[in-house]
């Protein structure tokens, strides 16, 4: 399929579309605040006015470090409508983490809460060196030296609607819609760099493939700054004219009471959400006849999960998904007709106008049911790394192959099954961690000579990361110093739960550690 085969758009036509075509369809509630789609475009073009009047220029970048709320997604279009580079931060991102993103980014404003789950977001990144920043904006809260949502809002009262949209007219979709950092095996964060129109072209498919609708009321768990909760979330939701209800803070209690209540029909996340939903001991006393889709992912899917989700939640819809932050978060979907073992024991076939498959070290197509590297091809492929184009000449080949750094199998029908990561990434709770990344923060911890991470197995949160240190001579390490330590310098999601200290790792003649072994080593120790 070519791209002059699914109209192309930009994000400010999408969300004027959606409004023109539901006016009086409620887009968003979040506590107290209800948005209609109207009223949704209003406040994007409020938003966008703000952004004109404080100086934001083609291709600036604003970053966004604050947890599933209406202002998030205004924000974001707002200023993605004349042309801002949206640059999500993980909310259990660490000062220096943070710091790093924003500095290579070069985000000229920063949109945040005061206080969020303890952590003061504007306090943990005052000590950064952030040339480019200007401004530290709040949603809500308070913070010194910050200026507060309302207030920047208030200051696009003198430009006009007509000037936003001759902005948003020069938009093209082949123009930066984001960046979003993912780690790498350096163990540096990298900026995927993605547009507007392919973007929009992929979560038109996704959506239109798991079935979301305008009559959906979807609860969007997944965080905003994950493509999951983004572009699976709010972006699909406003493509298809679906009921917003962001959670801030997951509490299983309150999910199961709002499903309750707001009717919900869809809620896309890792399995363990639904898992805690099945052993609820209260989940009776709650009505969720109203639940109609569930899209997961991140994590290995039992099919006795899925028959329960069926029989027990009333699900009348799994699906399972395959993507990379690299690819705009979806490369392959299951279809909605497919059973629970294809399911479970696949992440589908690539969506339409996106080509998928498995080859050796050569780069050649291996034959069906062999493992090989996973490569795809099509319009979802970034466009390439920030600032870094000899990494992303080292990750898409000559001829638009992303090599995806994933192992797996692809059956005749071309379902794929990951069966290994080479690049030793592991998933904690949906999030991807990478060893090389909680190791470099980890040699910068006194009394850690050498440092190697494993994920190993974890009953609640799918794999965990397992330590194996070298302590420096003549000086005493313990397991919980090393969490503790830990727990202060990196996202709580990266953290290890298991340390293991050794007098050398395991290493090859090229000085390369043996992950390998260091696995088969922790597999002994489970028994």
């Amino acid at each position: 399929m070519s791209d002059t085969e699914s109209p192309q758009r930009t994000l400010p036509q999408v969300v004027a579309a959606t409004a023109a075509a539901l006016p009086g369809h409620i887009a968003m509630i979040d506590g107290d605040i209800t948005l209609t789609y109207t009223e949704l475009d209003a406040a994007r073009v409020e938003a966008a006015r703000a952004f004109l009047a404080a100086g934001l220029k083609q291709g600036d970048r604003i970053a966004i470090w604050a947890p599933n709320i209406w202002q998030w997604v205004v924000a974001a279009i707002g200023a993605q409508s004349i042309g801002g580079v949206l640059v999500p931060l993980n909310t259990r991102l660490k000062g220096a983490e943070a710091g790093f993103i924003l500095r290579r980014s070069g985000a000229r404003w920063l949109f945040t809460v005061g206080e969020f789950l303890g952590m003061r977001y504007p306090q943990m990144v005052q000590d950064e060196d952030l040339p480019a920043l200007e401004e530290i904006v709040l949603f809500e809260g308070e913070a010194p030296g910050a200026r507060s949502w309302a207030d920047f809002v208030a200051g696009g009262a003198r430009v006009s609607a007509a000037q936003v949209q001759a902005r948003s007219d020069q938009l093209t979709p082949a123009d930066t819609l984001d960046i979003l950092f993912t780690s790498g095996t350096t163990g540096q964060p990298k900026g995927v760099v993605t547009s507007h129109g392919q973007n929009i072209r992929a979560f038109e498919t996704w959506s239109a493939t798991v079935g979301l609708t305008g009559q959906d009321n979807y609860l969007i768990i997944n965080p905003f700054f994950h493509s999951f909760g983004y572009k699976a979330g709010w972006l699909a939701a406003i493509i298809r004219g679906a009921r917003m209800l962001p959670v801030k803070q997951f509490d299983l209690d309150a999910v199961l009471a709002q499903i309750h209540r707001e009717r919900v029909s869809v809620i896309p996340g890792p399995p363990t959400i639904y898992q805690s939903m099945l052993t609820h001991p209260n989940r009776k006393d709650y009505d969720l006849s109203s639940l109609r889709l569930a899209v997961t992912g991140a994590a290995p899917v039992p099919v006795s999960l899925i028959e329960k989700m069926h029989g027990e939640l009333g699900f009348k819809v799994v699906v399972t998904a395959y993507g990379l932050t690299e690819s705009c978060g979806v490369i392959s979907i299951c279809r909605p007709e497919d059973s629970a073992e294809r399911i479970s024991h696949s992440s589908g076939r690539a969506m339409a106008g996106v080509e998928m498959k498995c080859v050796d070290a050569d780069g050649n197509t291996v034959p069906a049911g062999t493992e090989g590297e996973i490569w795809c091809r099509g319009y979802n492929v970034m466009q390439g790394y920030l600032d870094d184009p000899a990494e992303t000449a080292r990750t898409i080949t000559a001829d638009g192959w992303l090599q995806t750094g994933d192992v797996g199998v692809m059956d005749e029908d071309g379902y794929v099954r990951i069966t290994d990561r080479i690049k030793d990434m592991f998933i904690v709770g949906g999030f991807n961690c990478y060893p090389a990344e909680i190791e470099n923060s980890l040699h910068s911890m006194p009394g850690v000579a050498r440092a190697a991470v494993i994920g190993v197995p974890d009953q609640r949160l799918g794999e965990v990361a397992c330590a194996w240190i070298v302590p420096e001579p003549d000086k005493e390490l313990d397991e919980q110093a090393v969490i503790t330590w830990s727990r202060e310098h990196m996202a709580n999601y990266k953290v290890p739960r298991q340390v293991r200290f050794v007098s050398e790792l395991p290493m090859n003649a090229g000085g390369k550690v043996l992950k390998n072994e260091l696995r088969q080593r922790a597999a002994a120790e489970r028994g």
